[in-house]
């Protein structure tokens, strides 16, 4: 048997019979007094057998609160300890946590509730609550709602209960009978759902993605089996655990690897967390990475000559000893031993203030990461790794490894994995981290692969022929920032065309920091809605540009953002002088966009949407 698949095949035996309750009950056991979960700033550390005690209290807290076994939880919350135990109470009892984006519409969030028939609903706040009172009379399956700071008595109804009160119900419960808790989860099977993430589909309707206990659990025995890392090692969680990475990085996996998770609540505070944490092993979305870079480079700028001449000396033995393992060669002894150096008196310095200096396996995904960028991480003796795959794939399916690795690929497959190539290219997978299905609205799921297992991913690539996948394009129509948010410009581009002056737009903002549009106006309205407002000039390249149309067309904007998750909204735009047509180019015989020649013809106005500084959500470049 090959080697890969005989360690595939000793993953899938031990992750056979785990649930994600026998494993905390495992750590609960076994390393009871281990650190499990702390705060950034806060002296709050939980260790494995107090977490698994409130994870038990709330569990019957909820039970008593009509979450049942099958049914559904959304969570709409912060990073902060509660959310981590509100989501593995409910798993506890055979109940699926979902957590959602708080930056959800309105009618977002109405569509994830009623499309999962939500039994119950956690929110953080009473802001939180104001948010959800429009939609609420919509949820017919909906029990109670869960406020987690609930100070004041208006921050109540009739169907709202604080989580103190939730927690105070259950701990009595559990007192009385303790046997309850354990009956519930040791009747949990691997293959029962674990979670559910709704991710954008290309119509604009959230898809709910269904997660097993196995999908998770094997994922984590595959990590471990391909990248060391020491056991009970600490982490950082920053990214939301509505999003994949997050939720495996910061609840299932160090439940599998009874490790020490510290929240970082605040995004903005990400290195501070890394350099109080130092992990090992560290997963950053681009635009994190990217961030680091600028950094160091505007201090390199600002520093003395004699200390930039260090460093350029000391990253061109770093990257020199990089290229050769990216190339699969080794680095010989003297080349080692003035990276030993290099990393000993310049590098290693730089790596701290950054928290990185423990680093073993440092990964980027979610959308591309610019060769650039990770060219110079490497000349800082940190090797920044790409994977791929998706929410369907629970995370990873292809992985690039410390010791085999190729820069601007997105490695080979994970362990028990396959991967093949449809004859345009798009990517199919195979294997045990693929998803249950997709969840209907009726309860059921729908299955994503076809009769022989495949998942059409949606993406484009090619493979070398030592197996090392690159994506080269994007089937299906969707947008992912520069951040790992995946946006529908269909859907955005829907909303701005209902407005009759808009005959087309086009959003833009894949690998980039926000959204912003091109807006092609209608040239029949147009002129139309010009003369009636006394402009003497109809033309569409002086309209373009004219202070009162582009103030409607500003309204039309903003209307369409009121409907828009906060990442999806159009920051600013452009309105072209010129209208689109077949024979111009940028639309198909069927009047559909052709994207990319849209965004070479008008390169430079896209640029110049990002060059100044972030405008306010509803500002223009005009």
């Amino acid at each position: 048997m090959d080697p890969a698949d005989a360690l595939a095949d000793q993953c899938a035996k031990t992750a056979a019979n785990l649930t994600v309750p026998v494993l905390l009950h495992r750590n609960a056991t076994d390393f009871a007094d281990l650190p499990a979960l702390t705060t950034l700033d806060r002296d709050d550390t939980r260790t494995w057998a107090q977490l698994h005690g409130e994870v038990a209290e709330l569990a019957g807290g909820l039970a008593d609160i009509g979450l049942e076994p099958g049914g559904h939880m959304l969570i709409m919350m912060s990073s902060r300890p509660e959310h981590w135990l509100v989501d593995l109470a409910a798993v506890h009892l055979g109940a699926v946590p979902s957590t959602i984006y708080p930056t959800l519409s309105t009618d977002q969030m109405r569509y994830v509730a009623l499309h999962s028939s939500a039994q119950v609903l956690v929110l953080e706040n009473a802001a939180a609550l104001a948010r959800w009172r429009p939609v609420l009379p919509d949820l017919p399956h909906l029990r109670r709602i869960v406020v987690v700071d609930a100070a004041e008595p208006d921050d109540l109804s009739p169907k709202t209960v604080p989580l103190s009160q939730v927690r105070s119900v259950g701990q009595a419960a559990h007192r009385a009978d303790p046997a309850a808790f354990e009956r519930r989860w040791r009747a949990i099977r691997p293959e029962q759902p674990v979670t559910l993430l709704y991710t954008s589909g290309t119509t604009g309707d959230p898809k709910g993605v269904v997660l097993s206990h196995h999908n998770v659990i094997y994922q984590a025995v595959a990590l471990e089996a391909n990248v060391f890392v020491p056991d009970h090692a600490p982490s950082v969680a920053y990214l939301p655990l509505a999003h994949i990475a997050e939720r495996f990085l910061g609840i299932y996996n160090p439940i599998y690897r009874a490790g020490h998770v510290t929240i970082c609540p605040d995004p903005t505070q990400l290195v501070k967390a890394l350099r109080t944490v130092a992990p090992f092993s560290f997963f950053g979305v681009p635009r994190i990475w990217e961030k680091m870079a600028a950094g160091v480079q505007a201090h390199l700028a600002a520093a003395e000559p004699a200390v930039h001449a260090a460093f350029s000396a000391a990253s061109a033995v770093a990257l020199q000893a990089y290229e050769l393992r990216a190339a699969g060669e080794a680095v010989p002894d003297d080349l080692a031993a003035q990276l030993a150096q290099a990393e000993a008196t310049v590098l290693r310095p730089i790596q701290s203030t950054l928290g990185l200096q423990n680093m073993v396996w440092a990964g980027s995904g979610a959308a591309p990461i610019p060769v650039d960028v990770l060219r110079f991480l490497a000349g800082l003796g940190v090797d920044v790794l790409e994977v791929w795959g998706m929410t369907e794939t629970t995370g990873t399916a292809t992985i690039n490894l410390p010791e085999r690795f190729r820069t601007g690929s997105v490695g080979r497959p994970h362990l028990g994995m396959q991967v093949r190539l449809a004859d345009d290219g798009e990517i199919f997978v195979r294997g045990p981290l693929v998803c249950s299905g997709y969840l209907r609205a009726d309860g059921s799921v729908e299955p994503v692969v076809d009769a022989d297992g495949w998942l059409a991913t949606g993406d484009v690539g090619t493979i070398d022929d030592d197996g090392f996948l690159t994506i080269t394009d994007r089937k299906k129509e969707i947008i992912i920032t520069s951040s790992g948010k995946n946006i529908s410009p269909a859907y955005i581009e829907g909303l701005l065309r209902a407005h009759p002056l808009i005959g087309q737009a086009v959003a833009i903002g894949d690998r980039r920091p926000y959204v912003t549009a091109l807006i092609v106006l209608d040239d029949e309205v147009a002129p139309q809605w010009a003369r009636a407002r006394g402009i003497s000039d109809a033309q569409l390249p002086h309209l373009a540009s004219d202070p009162l149309l582009l103030a409607e067309i500003q309204a039309a904007v903003d209307a369409a953002n009121a409907r828009l998750a906060r990442p999806e909204q159009v920051k600013t735009f452009e309105v072209l002088p010129s209208s689109w047509t077949p024979e111009s180019g940028e639309l198909t015989p069927t009047l559909k966009l052709r994207r990319r020649v849209i965004v070479d013809r008008y390169g430079d106005s896209i640029d110049g949407l990002y060059q100044s500084t972030v405008p306010a959500a509803g500002s223009t470049t005009g």
